[in-house]
């Protein structure tokens, strides 16, 4: 799948800060400790809607650990998917009676614009569920010979489901007690009422044909892919076992990260499946949860549309850290346009205060968790200062410019 056109990073003066990340499974934040090269997957739409705030927040949280990774010198093997063959895409293009092929091309093409108007770079390998089928098909044929997955019998389609315990892990990455778990997996797709399983919280693998609906010829019949296993094929066929960060949004810690991680764990009879499990905060509007029920998503591409300048959202999305659930207002925006004004004021001014320091500073903080609440006002401050007149180094507002396109990825 074609991905999005990428823009320069520069390189900085001064030392970098090895990156340290809350980890999910142990909760706890510990350093990420990549070889020559760091390998991130990050879990990407399904391409039933438009990208919206969320959507934003948690790519923009993982592209500052791209950054922060290639600061250090690491070379970032990106992995991202696209879910572009599910029940929500069929659903919507029921819905709106359109061909589910049609919708997903063209979401997915505006995902890209949103993308590459907010300066996140692109993955080195954008993979869709549907191009992964025939990867996917194998994956699951081995669980079955494997014994961690089983059909279901004696019902009316031969559905393929994996058996949760099979990994022996199964419970580590969310730390969820099963109560917690099966109130989850009725509410993030998941069967638990399903009869035929083994268990409730066995997830599919392999949904069988039925009347109506997209279906591709495999080994396993003619079907189409369950979730979670789509990610797991896509992150380890690239990646391999145990990479370094696996990501998405909180509300995917349970079911999705914690079965993908156990299909691949099942399968290859390794542990654990990353290194770290990351996940950012939910954005609500104005005092609710944002949601599609209820109607009331903000749009990336709307904004856009608006006229409001693609780094004042980016500015506005980085002022809360990036595991914290926010509310976005039209305050919250309005803060981020005027930072930006300041910023772009006092880089463009002809001397200001040595960058040295506020470069040191913005590194320790985002090295720190990504803690960009901390790394803005450190900038805030340099920006104050320059604006008083206070300094004379006339190299200080270009680089400063540069540190904040380069670890910010905003450009001034």
């Amino acid at each position: 799948m074609e991905t999005w056109s990428s823009v320069p990073v520069p390189a900085l003066p001064g030392t970098p800060r090895p990156l340290r990340l809350f980890d999910t499974a142990s909760a706890q934040v510990r350093p990420t400790a990549p070889g020559k090269t760091a390998g991130m997957y990050v879990c990407g739409i399904t391409p039933y809607d438009a990208t919206h705030l969320g959507h934003a927040a948690t790519y923009l949280a993982f592209d500052l650990i791209n950054r922060i990774w290639r600061d250090n010198g690491h070379d970032v093997e990106y992995v991202q998917n696209v879910t572009d063959i599910d029940d929500p895409l069929l659903e919507r293009a029921t819905r709106d009676q359109t061909d589910w092929m049609v919708l997903a091309m063209r979401e997915t093409a505006l995902f890209r614009e949103d993308m590459e108007a907010l300066r996140v770079l692109p993955p080195r390998h954008f993979v869709g569920a549907v191009e992964s089928i025939p990867e996917i098909t194998v994956a699951v044929a081995e669980l079955i010979a494997a014994g961690a997955a089983y059909r279901i019998d004696d019902a009316e389609y031969a559905d393929v489901y994996f058996d949760h315990r099979a990994s022996g892990h199964f419970g580590y990455e969310s730390n969820y007690d099963e109560a917690q778990m099966l109130r989850f997996f009725a509410e993030r797709g998941g069967d638990p009422d399903r009869p035929g399983k083994r268990h409730p919280l066995d997830a599919l693998l392999w949904r069988q044909a039925r009347p109506g609906e997209p279906s591709w010829e495999s080994e396993l019949g003619a079907g189409r892919p369950g979730w979670h296993v789509e990610c797991s094929v896509i992150a380890r066929k690239r990646l391999g076992m145990g990479f370094d960060v696996q990501g998405g949004g909180s509300d995917l810690i349970f079911p999705h990260h914690e079965f993908s991680a156990a299909h691949a764990e099942a399968l290859v009879g390794e542990h654990p499946f990353a290194r770290h499990y990351c996940h950012t905060g939910m954005v609500g509007l104005d005092g609710e949860k944002m949601s599609k029920s209820r109607g009331n998503l903000v749009f990336v591409s709307r904004l856009r549309g608006d006229g409001v300048d693609p780094a004042a959202l980016r500015l506005a999305l980085l002022d809360a850290h990036y595991r914290s659930d926010r509310m976005w207002t039209d305050d919250v925006l309005a803060a981020g346009t005027a930072r930006l004004a300041k910023w772009r004021a006092a880089v463009a001014l002809q001397a200001g205060p040595p960058a040295d320091e506020v470069i040191d500073r913005v590194r320790d903080h985002l090295s720190n968790d990504l803690d960009t609440p901390k790394a803005l006002a450190a900038i805030d401050a340099w920006a104050a200062e320059t604006a008083n007149g206070r300094g004379d180094d006339t190299t200080a507002g270009g680089l400063v410019s540069r540190a904040v396109d380069a670890l910010l990825g905003i450009a001034l």
